[in-house]
């Protein structure tokens, strides 16, 4: 599914507004627009394999989700549902992998470059949790979260 880069743009601009209701519509928009990249098979396919996960289905939703990505592997959403996937199973190296594909693929996945940060912080890699937290702020500057996680990785390195 195709969106003009200015909506994308616009939308990103919207991320920093003064006003949380923009921030939020923007946000949701966001999201909505990388879920539904790939049309309404892409969709339907990551609903399945979130079906899956709901269902404590863990390696059959990994497998699906596996599936989406040999088929389409520009398909970011996919790879970053996987991430969650790997990071809720504390298989932290191959969340990492999936996050750092995400981002090649859309360098504005503030929810990758969260889950970059997570990962590293989850290994103990502080500083380079610190810098992906960095990356998903520039992109939501008013993120109360990622700033709290820069916060507390900040004081793990002391």
């Amino acid at each position: 599914m195709f969106h003009s880069s200015t909506v994308v743009e616009r939308l990103l601009q919207d991320l920093k507004h003064q006003e949380s209701t923009v921030r939020e519509a923007a946000t949701q928009t966001l999201w909505r627009l990388w879920f539904e990249q790939k049309g309404a098979i892409g969709l339907q396919l990551l609903q399945r394999s979130q079906e899956l996960l709901n269902a404590g289905e863990l390696q059959e939703a990994e497998r699906a989700l596996t599936h989406v990505i040999q088929s389409m592997p520009d398909f970011a959403e996919a790879w970053n549902r996987r991430a969650v996937l790997y990071f809720m199973q504390r298989q932290y190296l191959l969340a990492l992998d999936d996050c750092h594909q995400v981002v090649r693929l859309n360098k504005a996945h503030f929810g990758a470059w969260h889950g970059l940060g997570l990962c590293h912080a989850a290994l103990g890699q502080y500083q380079e949790a610190i810098q992906a937290f960095r990356q998903a702020l520039l992109l939501q500057p008013h993120s109360l979260e990622n700033q709290r996680q820069i916060l507390e990785c900040t004081a793990c390195l002391n």
